[in-house]
């Protein structure tokens, strides 16, 4: 029986490349080595130091100063550079080419973070990529490729099938925000998508439920990506506008980004304490528009628990980093997820410990979005009488099925559990 090959020899350092703020080329920034203990110590490099529009990859955890900088505590490396690292289903693309292994033996396999950051394309989101040369940069750049093809090759990848070298090369980027479902990255003349596609273990049609809920979002005056639905081999395809790219006449501009997890100081094994009080601490004294940013945070708080979306975890919460201050990103993924049971919990803390996906927590922790009771109240009520008087529109526009429509409402949006404890106004 053949033997599946074995991997080439993990690298033990990458340069990192920024684009700064209004650019729209690189310049290296400086060096990620792995230490010991599966740490990753960055420096930055002299010449970036040198120049006078150098900005720090994130002040808090690598301010703009000579030498290794030494990791804040827990981490085993710089969250920003993390933010940058392929997502799950990146990951799975990775290890489908450099590997070669396929179904179970594929997702037993575990690579090198800096093979994840060198093997990924070089679209990744925010502004940062990883070269083997301080040099010169060389963009991994995925080949432009119908949505068919990129579905095809994203259910190949699924079922642990190989790609063929024209099916790898579609399929090359691995986007660094997301989770574990099916995605590429597509141009479109002057605008950039993510492209979601359907999984082989989908229930119900989750990619139009997300679709559903971005719009409903946006109609409830959130500010959230744009998206639209396409279709690819009769099979639905979610595409969300990127927000961290900007077409100019010199090329595309980049614009950093930290995840809500790198901006509290944790990583995955320490999500679980992520909070949105906390973030309200970070928002308030480092973001510009600090009030407006808050109610906007509030807000998709509650659009997360009345459109059943648990998964509001702290890498799907960003703000743009332009060197001196944050300002949020629009909302991202957000998806109702499906629930067994009638209870349900957010990912992140809502108020103190508690994380219960009930309003009522919503209005107890309004004073830390700067909201009084009444005013978190108006703003319940406003999204609970958008979603009632815009759901069957909006599920219109995405063409769901009676019954995935019959599903949605009565599990997910608008769900009973969410008004529990509350009083009969809302």
């Amino acid at each position: 029986m053949p033997s599946s090959p074995a991997p080439a020899a993990a690298p033990t350092e990458a340069f990192v490349w920024t684009w700064l703020p209004g650019q729209t080329t690189p310049v290296v920034a400086g060096r990620l080595t792995k230490a010991t203990g599966g740490t990753y110590a960055f420096n930055y490099g002299r010449s970036y130091l040198a120049r006078t529009d150098a900005i720090s990859l994130n002040e808090r955890e690598l301010p703009l100063q000579t030498g290794a900088l030494p990791l804040l505590p827990g981490l085993s490396m710089p969250g920003c550079i993390r933010d940058a690292s392929p997502d799950a289903w990146g990951r799975r693309v990775i290890i489908n080419r450099t590997v070669g292994l396929t179904g179970a033996a594929a997702a037993a396999v575990d690579l090198d973070e800096l093979t994840y950051l060198l093997e990924s394309g070089s679209d990744r989101i925010g502004a940062l990529d990883f070269q083997t040369s301080a040099t010169v940069h060389t963009p991994r750049a995925a080949r432009a490729a119908p949505l068919a093809m990129l579905l095809q090759a994203a259910e190949k990848v699924e079922q642990g099938m190989p790609l063929t070298p024209e099916l790898d090369a579609a399929l090359r980027h691995g986007p660094s925000i997301g989770g574990a479902r099916p995605k590429a990255m597509i141009e479109d003349g002057d605008r950039k998508f993510i492209a979601k596609f359907s999984a082989s273990n989908d229930l119900y049609s989750v990619v139009k439920a997300e679709f559903i809920a971005m719009r409903l979002a946006a109609e409830c005056g959130l500010t959230v990506a744009p998206v639209r639905l396409g279709r690819a081999l009769n099979k639905d395809v979610l595409l969300i506008e990127r927000f961290d790219r900007e077409r100019t006449p010199d090329g595309w501009r980049r614009k950093a980004l930290l995840s809500a997890l790198t901006l509290l100081e944790l990583d995955e094994l320490m999500a679980r304490h992520a909070s949105y009080g906390d973030l309200a601490d970070i928002i308030r004294q480092r973001f510009t528009n600090p009030r407006d940013t808050l109610h906007e945070l509030f807000g998709r708080l509650v659009f997360n628990i009345l459109c059943g979306n648990t998964d509001d975890h702290a890498r799907n919460h960003a703000a743009f980093w332009d060197g001196a201050r944050l300002s949020l990103t629009p909302a991202y993924d957000i998806c109702p997820q499906s629930r067994t049971g009638t209870e349900a919990n957010q990912a992140m803390h809502i108020f103190g410990t508690r994380h219960a996906s009930q309003l009522r927590l919503c209005l107890e922790a309004a004073a830390t979005f700067l909201l009084t009771p009444a005013g978190a109240g108006t703003l319940i009520r406003s999204q609970i009488a958008v979603i009632r008087q815009r759901f069957d529109a909006v599920c219109d526009e995405a063409g769901l099925s009676q019954v995935d429509r019959a599903l949605l409402r009565s599990r997910q949006f608008l769900n009973a559990y969410a008004f529990e404890g509350l009083s009969e106004e809302f």
